[in-house]
């Protein structure tokens, strides 16, 4: 099942996605809440209804009457909030190779995340930039998932169970902002809040049952083979499997969880795949040759995210009309 979040004129809703068709799940379901925050708080009950609803539609038992008119959002516009794991070996190696630095052991002891601005959620369409987030621009390939339950001190065995179902992630990073401010061992922060695109619905893991894999030798959880590319302007720049992923979900909400309440509408995200951001392209570019040409994102690039069973998310990135900087005050 494939979950949206839509708009009609101002209001939101929640529907589900077939056959390239948007079905108002309250209008079928007068139990199902119209909102997808209120929905992923009803855990597997209303998830049950949902499917109900969705085989009905698709086997022609219930005829319901589609959305002609609407606005496409991120699949979850309210998230309680919102972690990004780092879960992709390949990219962390080699980020610190590209810095000269070794891997560091850490990376296979436990699994990391930190905490980003879940108001500034964004799902397909325009996305507005403040000019120094030009400086170094960049996006990140990742795959996310919700959660639908409440839980505090879970297990990676029973943690799967917590996942209402995954989408497409693009962490935008302002690399400049992001790399000052991380020189004082604090963020990141202003090189990441400002937009989080996720999208472009929600999968619920049955749809995904096909690519199932083993998870990586001495981890726990489910693990899934899905191609993720990136193209930028119609050009791939990005290529990678989630099958990659070092660290399950099972294994991130398993640390997320510790000492504290997951909550449902928590948004986490993988961490970028190998290949998945110019920061980590420009720097094996360099490195391999001193004059590769480092390309970061401009106003108007076309962002097209395609990942196996999650869709494609498509952004274009805009130039807010301002001159307001944040550069210009350092002192």
């Amino acid at each position: 099942m494939k979950l949206v979040s839509y708009k009609t004129e101002d209001r939101e809703h929640l529907g589900i996605y077939i056959n390239g068709h948007i079905y108002n799940l309250n209008s079928c379901d007068k139990l199902l809440p119209d909102s997808m925050n209120e929905f992923l708080w009803g855990g597997d009950e209303l998830m049950d209804r949902a499917k109900k609803v969705n085989a009905d539609i698709k086997s022609g038992k219930l005829e319901a009457k589609e959305e002609l008119f609407y606005e496409l959002i991120a699949p979850v516009p309210h998230p309680s909030s919102c972690r990004d794991a780092y879960a992709f070996r390949q990219h962390v190696e080699a980020g610190r190779r590209n810095r000269g630095a070794a891997m560091i052991p850490e990376f296979d002891q436990y699994p990391v995340f930190y905490f980003t601005n879940h108001n500034a959620i964004q799902g397909a369409g325009e996305i507005e930039c403040m000019p120094d987030h030009f400086d170094k621009l960049d996006f990140e390939l990742e795959v996310a998932i919700v959660i639908n339950k409440k839980g505090r001190n879970i297990k990676a065995a029973e943690a799967d169970n917590y996942i209402a179902g995954y989408m497409i992630m693009n962490d935008m990073s302002a690399r400049t902002l992001q790399m000052e401010e991380m020189l004082l061992n604090l963020g990141p922060a202003k090189g990441k809040d400002f937009s989080t695109v996720i999208g472009p619905w929600l999968v619920t893991p049955d749809e995904l049952d096909a690519y199932k894999t083993a998870p990586k030798p001495g981890h726990t959880g489910n693990a899934y083979d899905l191609k993720m590319v990136c193209h930028i302007n119609g050009k791939q720049v990005s290529a990678g499997t989630m099958a990659d992923m070092e660290w399950t979900f099972a294994e991130i909400i398993e640390r997320c969880a510790y000492g504290c309440d997951i909550l449902p509408g928590d948004v986490i995200g993988s961490g970028t795949v190998g290949t998945g951001c110019f920061l980590e392209l420009n720097g094996t570019g360099l490195r391999n040759d001193p004059n590769y040409k480092a390309q970061w994102l401009q106003p108007n690039d076309l962002v097209e995210m395609e990942v196996t069973g999650l869709g494609m998310l498509g952004n274009v990135i805009k130039k807010a009309e301002s001159s307001f900087s944040l550069f210009a005050l350092k002192k």
